[in-house]
């Protein structure tokens, strides 16, 4: 993730110490690398709790497909799901159509 999106200022976890002491190790090693700022933990309690709430609307229309034949038919699957939730749930950005939006971020 690190390479991808590059140093994140905060990330929110929730109260699990796996997750804690990985980013307390992420912290050190961007010491000794000569990085001043530390990456800032933000916990919530539930988050995990959220993450799954959200995600239950998917698990609802997948559960009846009994599974997928292929990674790219699942992967085209679920991103057409998600897309359609987000454009339902007013999460598009304004100004641009939902159709197009949901073309670009499908493709």
């Amino acid at each position: 993730m690190l390479e991808v999106n590059g140093l994140p200022r905060k990330i929110v976890i929730d109260r699990s110490g796996a997750n804690t002491a990985g980013i307390k190790a992420i912290n050190k090693m961007l010491r000794g690398f000569g990085c001043p700022v530390p990456i800032e933990m933000v916990r919530q309690k539930y988050l995990n709790n959220i993450v799954e709430q959200d995600h239950r609307f998917i698990k609802r229309r997948t559960r009846p497909m009994l599974g997928f034949k292929s990674f790219a038919s699942a992967s085209a699957t679920l991103t057409g799901i998600e897309v359609s939730h987000m454009i339902r749930k007013g999460q598009f950005t304004p100004g641009i159509c939902p159709l197009r939006q949901f073309s670009e971020l499908a493709a």
